[in-house]
C-alpha cells in the first residue's frame, strides 16, 4: 500500500500541534473527520482556517477567552448572522504577505476555502455531534444562512484557460525525449554531474505523469509493492484513503522500469525505504518530497517551452487531454483520474478555442456554398 507522502506527514505533525490551541469541539470534530477518512491535508487546512476564525472572535471581542481553547461553543450557538458576515468582509479585504513586503489580497478560492471550512465545522456540531444525552452540541446552524460564492467562470472558460497552459500529445512526447536527449547541453558541466544522476529518475517521473494522469501526492507516496510492471499497474492511494489500481503506457512502464534499474546504485537507499522516488540530501536516500517533483517538472518544462513553466497539475491535464483526444470515454477517464463525480470529469469534454474557431469556419463555408 503507498505509503503517507512528507506533505501528509507534516499535515499529520500540525493537527496534533494545533488541536492543543484549540477547542475541544475541535477536536470532536476532526476525530469524526479523520473516521470519515478525510485526508490530512484537508483537515489540517480547516484548523488553519478555525485558528485564524477563532482568533478574531477574540480581537471582536465576540468571545471573553484569553485563549482559542477556551472560546465557548455558546459562541458559535449564537453569533449573529452579521458578525459572520462581516468575518467574511475582513477575509476579503486582508492583505496576506505573499513574499517579503509583498501584500495581496486574499483571492477569491481562499474565500470560499474559509466558507466551506466553517460550514464543515458547524454542520458537525448541529447535525452529526451527539452530547450525553443524544443530543447535538447546538442546533441554530449560522452558516446555514451563508452562501457559498458562485464560481466567476463557466465550465467551458475554465476548461479553455486549463487547455492554454497544456501540452499537445506532440509536445507531451517531445518533453520527455527533451530530457532524454537534449536537457544535459543546456547545463554547464559542473551541473552535468548532478543531473546524469537523477535523469532517469526524472525521465520515469515525467513519463509517469503523462502516463497515467495521477497526482502528485500520489506519485511521490508510490512504494516498490506498488508496481506491477509486467501488467502496467500502480497502485495509488487516492483522495479520501481509497486504495485504487492504475494503469500505465507501456512507455511510461518502460521509462519507470529503467529507473528502477538503477535505483539502488545511484541512491544507495537503506533496506527500509522502499519508496519508489528517492533524493539524496546530506548523502543519505530520501523519500522524494511533492515541492521536489513540482520543481522537478517546472525546470525541465520551463526550459523545453522556453519560459513557460507548468506544474505537475497541467501534465495530469495533458493526461486527459490526451485521453479524449484518443476517444477514451469518460467512464474510463473519471476512473483513471480518481475523480468522485463524473461531473469533474466533464472538464475535459469542452471544446478548446481553436476547436470551435474550426467549427464556426465550416459553419459560414456552407452558409456560403447555399447561398
Amino acid at each position: 500500500m503507498p505509503a503517507p507522502t512528507r506533505k501528509v506527514i507534516l499535515a499529520e505533525q500540525h493537527i496534533e500541534r494545533a488541536l492543543v490551541e484549540l477547542p475541544d469541539y475541535v477536536t470532536d470534530f476532526v476525530r469524526a473527520k479523520k473516521r470519515n477518512r478525510n485526508s490530512p491535508t484537508t483537515i489540517s487546512g480547516y484548523l488553519h482556517d478555525y485558528k485564524r476564525f477563532f482568533d478574531w472572535l477574540r480581537s471582536e471581542k465576540l468571545s471573553d477567552a484569553t485563549d482559542n481553547k477556551d472560546v465557548k461553543i455558546e459562541v458559535l450557538e449564537k453569533l449573529p448572522k452579521k458578525s459572520m458576515e462581516f468575518f467574511i468582509e475582513m477575509l476579503t479585504e486582508e492583505k496576506i504577505e505573499k513574499q517579503k513586503g509583498v501584500f495581496l489580497p486574499r483571492t477569491e478560492a481562499s474565500v470560499t476555502r474559509f466558507i466551506q471550512s466553517l460550514k464543515s465545522l458547524f454542520n458537525y456540531l448541529t447535525e452529526e455531534s451527539e452530547d450525553e444525552d443524544g443530543e447535538c452540541y447546538f442546533y441554530r446552524n449560522v452558516m446555514s444562512k451563508i452562501k457559498t460564492p458562485k464560481k466567476s467562470e463557466s465550465a467551458a472558460r475554465r476548461a479553455k484557460r486549463i487547455n492554454s497552459a497544456i501540452l499537445t500529445q506532440e509536445q507531451m512526447d517531445g518533453l520527455v525525449d527533451y530530457v532524454k536527449h537534449s536537457y544535459i547541453h543546456t547545463l554547464s558541466p559542473g551541473h552535468q554531474k548532478r543531473f546524469i544522476r537523477d535523469q532517469l529518475r526524472d525521465i520515469a517521473i515525467i513519463s509517469l505523469f503523462l502516463g497515467s494522469g495521477i497526482r502528485v501526492n500520489e506519485l511521490a507516496g508510490l512504494l516498490l509493492t506498488d508496481i506491477d510492471l509486467k501488467n502496467d499497474d500502480i497502485s495509488v492511494l487516492r483522495k479520501g484513503n481509497k486504495l485504487d489500481t492504475v494503469s500505465i503506457t507501456p512507455t511510461a512502464s518502460n521509462d519507470l522500469r529503467a529507473y528502477l534499474d538503477v535505483r539502488e546504485e545511484q541512491y544507495k537507499p537503506e533496506d527500509s525505504n522502499k519508496f519508489v522516488f528517492l533524493t539524496k540530501y546530506g548523502g543519505k536516500a530520501n523519500p522524494i518530497a511533492v515541492e521536489t517533483i513540482q520543481t522537478i517538472i517546472g525546470k525541465y518544462s520551463k526550459s523545453y517551452l522556453e519560459g513557460k513553466k507548468l506544474s505537475p497539475h497541467k501534465l495530469r491535464h495533458s493526461f486527459a487531454n490526451s485521453w479524449m483526444a484518443n476517444d477514451g470515454s469518460m467512464i474510463g477517464l473519471r476512473d483513471q483520474l480518481g475523480h468522485n463525480t463524473i461531473e469533474t470529469t466533464a472538464l475535459y469534454t469542452n471544446l478548446s478555442q481553436s476547436d470551435q474557431r474550426e467549427i464556426l469556419q465550416r459553419m459560414d463555408k456552407s452558409k456560403e456554398q447555399k447561398e
